[in-house]
Order: C-alpha cells, then sequence, then structure tokens
C-alpha cells in the first residue's frame, strides 16, 4: 500500500483486506424491540462485514434499557464476551450500535483484540470503493473526522525535540497525540478546502446543463437495490452493478429520452443505508446534493428485502438530511421477479408507485411513462410564435421541451409545448403571451 494521506488514513479502521479476519458481532438491544428486529439489524451487519472482507463466526444480543457508560454492554455480559472471543478464536468485536471512543478503549483494554462499531465497518467498506479523486477525498474526510476522538495516548507521548524557548526545561514538550491531532486537523482542513473547489466546478456543470433546459432525475434508494442496474438498463451506460452493499459510490449522469421523445438528465446517486454515518453523509454532501437538486426523485426499493418499508423509511431520513424531503419522488420497486407477490402488495400500499425488474426489464415500459407523466406536471405549457425563416428556434423547442401542437399561420409557426423555465427564459422574444 502507498504511503499516501489517503491510504494512511484507511489503515487501521478495520480489516487487512488479504486477509479473512473473524468476527463476533455484538447487539445491545431495547427490550422492546422485537426479535426479528434485532435479528435483520444483524443480518445486515453481518452482510456490510462479508462486503468489508471478513467473516462472522459468532453473535452475542443483550437486551439493556440503557448502554453501559463504561463497555456499553454490561461489565458480567463484557466478560462473556471475552471468553467467546477466546473459544472462536476471534480478530475483532463489532457493535451493531455506535461506541464512544472511551467505550472503545476499554473493550479492547479488556478483550484484548480490536473493538468497532457499525460507523468503522461502513467507512472502511466506502474506503475500498473510492476510486475517483473526489470519492477518495470525501472517504478520508469522514475516515479522519472519525478518528480524531479516538487518537490515543501512547508510550511515546511526549516529543522533547519540541521544547523550546525561555521556561521550557520546567515542562515536558508537546506530546505525540497533540502532534497528530494537529496533523490531522491540518489534513481535514486541506480536504474541505480540496472539495469546496470541486463543489465549485459541479456547480458550473450544473448551471451548464440547466442552460440545457432538461429535466434532472436522480436516482436514490438503499444500497444494493439496484440503482446502478437500473440505469443500465434505461441508458446502456455501462455503470458498474454488482450485488454487494456500496458498489456505487460516484454519481453518474446520463442522458434518457422518454416515451413522450423529451429527453431528461438521470443520476445514479450513492447508496443509503438504515444508520447511514452523519460524518458521511457531511462529507458525501456535495455529491448527495444531485438529489436535493434534481427535479424529480426516482427511488429504488429492493421488493426482495426482508424490510422494504424499512429501507423506504432509512432513505426518506437521510434526504432529509441533505434537505431532500420536498423534492417529489416516484416510488420505483425493483427485483420484481425475485418476489412478484411482494411487489405486487407493495404498489398496492403505494399509490403511485411502479413494479420492475431491472435484470429483465419487466415493467419498464410502465415506469418510463409514468415518470414522463409526472414531469410533465411539474412543467409548464407556453405558446410561442416562431417566423418561418427560424427553423432552428423549432429545432430547439423540440429538443429542449414537448411539443404539445403546432399550427401554421400566415407568417409563423404558433407552437403549444412544455419548457422549463430555463428554456422559456431563453425564448421568451417568442413568447405569445403568459404561459397555460
Amino acid at each position: 500500500m502507498s504511503n499516501t494521506p489517503y491510504n494512511e488514513a484507511l489503515a487501521g479502521t478495520l480489516i487487512d483486506s488479504t486477509i479473512r479476519e473473524k468476527i463476533v458481532l455484538v447487539a445491545v438491544a431495547d427490550p422492546r424491540e422485537s426479535d426479528e428486529a434485532v435479528d435483520a439489524s444483524l443480518d445486515e451487519l453481518a452482510l456490510l462485514v462479508d462486503t468489508a472482507g471478513a467473516d462472522v463466526v459468532e453473535r452475542m444480543v443483550q437486551r439493556r434499557d440503557s448502554p453501559d457508560h463504561t463497555w456499553y454492554i454490561g461489565k458480567g455480559k463484557a466478560e462473556e464476551l471475552k471468553q467467546l472471543c477466546l473459544a472462536v478464536d476471534a480478530d475483532t468485536v463489532v457493535f451493531d450500535n455506535e461506541l464512544s471512543p472511551g467505550q472503545q478503549f476499554n473493550l479492547e483494554k479488556l478483550l484484548g483484540r480490536t473493538a468497532i462499531d457499525r460507523t468503522a465497518v461502513i467507512l472502511d467498506i466506502f474506503g475500498q470503493n473510492a476510486h475517483t479523486l473526489e470519492g477518495k477525498a470525501q472517504v478520508e474526510l469522514a475516515l479522519l473526522r472519525y478518528r480524531l476522538p479516538r487518537l490515543r495516548r501512547g508510550a511515546d507521548a511526549k516529543l522533547s525535540q519540541q521544547r523550546g524557548g525561555v521556561g521550557a526545561r520546567f515542562g515536558g514538550g508537546e506530546t505525540k497525540i497533540e502532534v497528530d491531532r494537529r496533523r490531522i486537523m491540518r489534513r481535514i482542513n486541506k480536504l474541505e478546502r480540496d472539495l469546496d473547489s470541486l463543489a465549485e466546478t459541479r456547480q458550473l456543470q450544473r448551471k451548464g446543463r440547466g442552460r440545457s433546459g432538461l429535466a434532472s432525475v436522480a436516482i436514490v434508494g438503499y444500497t444494493n437495490a439496484g440503482k446502478s442496474s437500473l440505469l443500465n438498463r434505461l441508458t446502456d451506460s455501462g455503470v458498474l452493478a454488482e450485488d454487494r452493499l456500496f458498489a456505487t459510490l460516484d454519481p453518474t449522469t446520463r442522458r434518457l429520452a422518454l416515451p413522450g421523445g423529451e429527453p431528461v438528465l438521470l443520476s445514479d446517486t450513492v447508496g443509503f443505508i438504515n444508520r447511514l454515518p452523519h460524518g458521511l453523509v457531511e462529507s458525501f454532501k456535495g455529491t448527495l446534493e444531485v438529489a436535493a437538486l434534481s427535479d424529480y426523485l426516482v427511488h429504488v426499493v429492493d421488493a426482495s428485502a426482508a424490510d422494504p418499508e424499512g429501507q423506504i423509511d432509512a432513505v426518506r431520513e437521510v434526504l432529509g438530511e441533505i434537505d431532500a424531503t420536498a423534492v417529489p419522488e416516484l416510488l420505483v420497486f425493483n427485483k420484481a421477479d425475485l418476489a412478484p407477490d411482494v411487489a405486487k402488495q407493495l404498489v398496492d400500499d403505494h399509490e403511485g408507485s411502479v413494479a420492475v425488474s431491472a435484470v429483465t426489464g419487466e415493467g419498464i415500459d410502465v415506469f418510463l411513462r409514468t415518470l414522463a407523466d409526472r414531469l410533465r406536471t411539474l412543467s409548464v405549457v407556453h405558446e410561442l410564435v416562431v417566423p418561418y425563416d427560424r427553423g432552428d428556434v423549432l429545432a430547439a423547442v423540440h429538443r429542449e421541451g414537448e411539443v404539445v401542437s403546432v399550427s401554421d399561420g400566415p407568417a409563423a409557426w404558433t407552437i403549444r409545448a412544455r419548457l422549463s423555465d430555463a428554456s422559456a427564459g431563453r425564448l421568451s422574444e417568442f413568447a405569445s403571451g403568459a404561459p397555460t
């Protein structure tokens, strides 16, 4: 592994990707929480661990009204966990709950092995899947924000070479933890500046797309719901689509022609998950804003999942964090070929939704017609009078909007078309009056 800041940030987060470590999962559940809900959450955590490159060998659940301040689990349960780890020769313990830095330190001291939480596993997966410059910067920023409060004072705590000045001999030098903290803060500040610069570039690109007059549609959804597969089915874009969590981190935008002929811009986004770490949401806000600034959301849901309704709620919670709840959405229940009865019931329960299979193509035509109809309700019909010698304007109307009707006059066409605000503004000199 090269000694870059990104790889330094990744070091020690979860596992060595060249081996398969043995993992024990631990959950602390509220006594009122059902066994099914606890098992479903641990199943998802096990899938996360597998995606990160490790093997789950055992599970442990404790029900408590509130977490223990020192070990999160009770002292007796912590001792039991230590014996379990020895029995199965576990390398790491992964908690389904978020651990404080103090709890993590105390657990590792007691257990004699690494103890991490769900957030660390998700960060590890993001670190493995980041490929673009922006994606790597976003992941590194989230990792450093996570690690900063978890810095620990080592044996070589004092750096005597840091001493200097009058009176310095009466006090120790700067501690190593202080140097590490300052170094991480410098790196965080640089990453934030770099991401701000990339955000400005993306904003210019977005303005260019806005001048094109095309509506923007963002595909959002739970991780592994099939968003990239749907984008590939619709646009033949060749985006990486794998049956694994968080296979897509970098947004991809493609042009799509709807059944009426009107073109739209369709963007894939990073998948969401239950309890998505707040640090990741903050770091990826620049990327996720593609959803908040779009005209419509295509919310893809895995109909074959154990809890589709829970996944819908989790996605909407993240959409709220990025101020995207006001954007209208179309629910699309994917993988209908794997669970046809469930998909049908979900469509019945959610009025206006559709069921599709991105793999087989089932329901795609209905989805496209529904999306086109929804977008039409957002656009305004404008009436334009275009002289016969301005064929370029007629072509622009056809290219940027949906032509409702064209009638011939003595010297000009009278065109009624649905146009975006940007297109209507550029063609305002041909407007015959107020939009309808």
